[in-house]
């Protein structure tokens, strides 16, 4: 496998636009190559086998997606209240709205996963170790809530994305509002 980090990001981000825009089935060796202007062969010497590929992107939409360390130095310094929760949890969808085309891949990863085994071992890793970080920073933040209702809050946001990224059911009410709604009702 080759070693360039810089390369192996770039051809993971091209196969995220590929995932994103063609959907799973579109998603090739040869059409990651096309889309990062790459000569034909580079992907596959970078990600081996169609399951190499899918764990690079799985890795590569994490660190896209990552909060940065001053997001999280800045809410740590905080008192913790519910007002902090929701400006997590705020955070959160801006950063998956923000780059739409690495959401549209992770659902795109997660639909695949359904039929395929393989893809549901790294997707299904990749979200328990996400899901048990989030646990883990709301207690040591002392954040509200525990992991039942972290869980509740991935299911929602799952929700809301799928609703905001497609066709949403009520575009008139604005995103930052139906994160209050879901904060005080999980809250309480």
């Amino acid at each position: 496998m080759a070693k360039n980090d810089t390369r192996r990001r770039s051809l993971a981000d091209a196969g995220l636009t590929v995932l994103a825009r063609e959907g799973s089935r579109g998603l090739t060796h040869r059409a990651v190559d096309l889309e990062a202007g790459a000569p034909t062969g580079t992907t596959s010497n970078y990600f081996r086998s169609r399951d190499a590929l899918v764990a690079g992107l799985v890795e590569r939409i994490g660190e896209r997606l990552a909060p940065t360390a001053q997001d999280l130095d800045r809410r740590a310094s905080e008192v913790p209240s519910r007002a902090l929760f929701a400006d997590y949890v705020r955070d959160i969808v801006r950063r998956l709205t923000g780059d739409r085309e690495v959401t549209i891949a992770l659902f795109e990863l997660r639909l695949e996963s359904s039929r395929r085994p393989e893809v549901a071992a790294v997707l299904g890793a990749w979200q328990r170790a996400g899901f048990d970080g989030d646990v883990a920073f709301n207690s040591a933040a002392g954040l509200p809530g525990g992991r039942r209702e972290i869980a509740l809050f991935h299911y929602a946001i799952d929700g809301l994305l799928l609703d905001r990224l497609t066709t949403p059911i009520d575009p008139d009410t604005s995103t930052d509002d139906v994160i209050d709604d879901l904060v005080a009702g999980l809250l309480g």
